[in-house]
């Protein structure tokens, strides 16, 4: 679960990049891959290691004109899913 005032980052080794033979965007840990769509780049590009995920959700509601609910509700299951696979940490 991510709470509002987690910080979520992107642990040592693991990082977005573009794949030129995906044609795309991926997540990189060692010896794994995520293809990302452009919803999971698009919330993985707010992620800096200093905002909390409450701002981080501010931001993505306001980029994309969408009710801070929804893009909360959306970004807690899809940060929660990377933690949970060990491409995401936060702070407390």
């Amino acid at each position: 679960m991510i709470n509002k005032s987690d910080i979520p980052y992107l642990p040592r080794g693991v990082r977005v990049q573009f794949d030129k033979v995906r044609d795309g965007w991926v997540l990189l840990a060692p010896e794994r891959a995520i293809t990302l769509d452009g919803i999971g780049h698009a919330i993985l590009c707010e992620i800096d290691g200093e905002r909390t995920f409450q701002a981080i959700t501010d931001t993505l509601s306001a980029k994309y004109n969408a009710p801070v609910e929804d893009i909360a509700k959306d970004t807690a299951g899809f940060l929660g899913a990377l933690k949970n696979r060990r491409f995401l940490e936060v702070r407390t």
